[in-house]
């Protein structure tokens, strides 16, 4: 009995603690903003999707010259630096092929192999080079490049910063029209940041290319967008 009391009390005493960290009930005016915070890098990575498309009339065949030149691709890859860890398979697909005429069933003509691999370029300077020789190692599809930061958390902070700071002038400027004054932050939520992405796109399809395919890394924003409620007196 004695030690029921106890507990009893002990948990009496610990109620308080639960209750000072309840955030206070807004008193005044409740001013819900919205805000956007940029801030601009040079991307360090290109993302670029390669592959290989073999025909055949046995599927085997198919398979196999297009191992062979998928072999090949890796290779030129590895030849022009590219890691290991930076080199990895999207997809393999086999398909039949047919051909289709009026009232007739269709007829299968032969077989479609492909195999694409996704590839991280961390050189820029370098990339047109290595998509050149891909092409010229039998790649036959290249999809891409993709430019992106590879560490944007110090840039998506100062995204934050500056987002924090457009809401709370917002804030104020409202405050001040309705002859009332910013008290507190009440709550702060963040949607995900996301750099505002421009890829370029392109298909390879010739066995040779005269210059290096030219890849421009430019600027790239990383962007920020919050939602901050602020309780006005």
């Amino acid at each position: 009995m004695k030690t029921r009391l106890l507990m009893l009390t002990m948990l009496a005493l610990a109620a308080p603690a639960f209750a000072e960290v309840t955030t206070a009930p807004i008193t005044g005016t409740e001013l819900d903003v919205s805000a956007t915070g940029t801030s601009t890098r040079k991307p360090d990575i290109a993302t670029i999707s390669a592959g290989v498309v073999t025909q055949g009339p046995k599927a085997g065949g198919a398979m196999t010259a297009n191992a062979k030149a998928m072999t090949a691709t890796i290779a030129a890859l590895k030849r022009a630096g590219v890691a290991d860890r930076d080199i990895q398979t999207q997809s393999i697909n086999l398909q039949p092929q047919y051909r289709y005429a009026d009232n007739q069933p269709p007829i299968l003509t032969g077989y479609q192999a492909s195999n694409r691999v996704s590839i991280r370029l961390r050189d820029l300077a370098g990339a047109g080079d290595v998509i050149d020789a891909l092409v010229s190692a039998g790649a036959n599809q290249i999809d891409g490049p993709i430019l992106s930061v590879e560490h944007p958390e110090a840039a998506l902070d100062e995204a934050r910063t500056k987002a924090l700071a457009a809401a709370r002038a917002r804030a104020d400027l409202y405050a001040k029209a309705a002859g009332l004054t910013v008290r507190r932050i009440v709550r702060i939520s963040e949607s995900d940041g996301m750099p505002i992405v421009r890829p370029m796109m392109m298909m390879a399809r010739a066995s040779k290319v005269a210059d290096s395919t030219p890849v421009e890394a430019g600027e790239q924003e990383l962007t920020v967008n919050l939602s901050a409620v602020f309780e006005l007196n």
